[in-house]
């Protein structure tokens, strides 16, 4: 019997490595505070990200229709994964397969029509109510 790690093995090296760590760990650490810069700011205490200080609250928040087309998007995107590995065997899989991935893309489409059709994709303002209030009150103005 063949063993890659015999019950005699010393346990030494392991705590020679360990104890190595702990003191080139506790080193960096007391370098960085020694030798660090130290400055209270105006802005140093506030949150910062990408140069632009904060202008407002970050508890924004986020109509229905958002979380409804980020599962969408999920869930499209995870049946993408489905079709790409179908493509990775396609020679394997042969006719029936074939078959298969049709029945699965036409499901696909026919759920995609589905929710175009409810309004499931519409995200933004719709803009043929934008495009009749604009003509309502250029009748208006011409009116008076």
């Amino acid at each position: 019997m063949n063993e890659s790690n015999p019950p005699d093995a010393p346990f030494w090296p392991f705590i020679v490595y360990g104890a190595f760590i702990l003191v080139l760990m506790l080193l960096i650490i007391s370098l960085s505070y020694f030798l660090g810069q130290r400055h209270a700011d105006r802005a140093t205490g506030q949150p910062y990200e990408s140069g632009i200080l904060e202008t407002g609250s970050a508890r924004l928040r986020f109509s229905a229709q958002f979380y409804l087309v980020a599962m969408i998007f999920v869930i499209f995107d995870i049946e993408v994964v489905f079709i790409v590995l179908w493509a990775l065997a396609f020679k394997e899989l042969g006719w029936p397969g074939y078959c298969s991935i049709c029945i699965f893309i036409g499901l696909l489409f026919a759920v995609l029509i589905y929710e175009w059709s409810i309004g499931a994709l519409d995200f933004g303002p719709d803009g043929k109510k934008i495009l009749k209030a604009y003509q309502k009150l250029n009748l208006k103005k011409t009116v008076t």
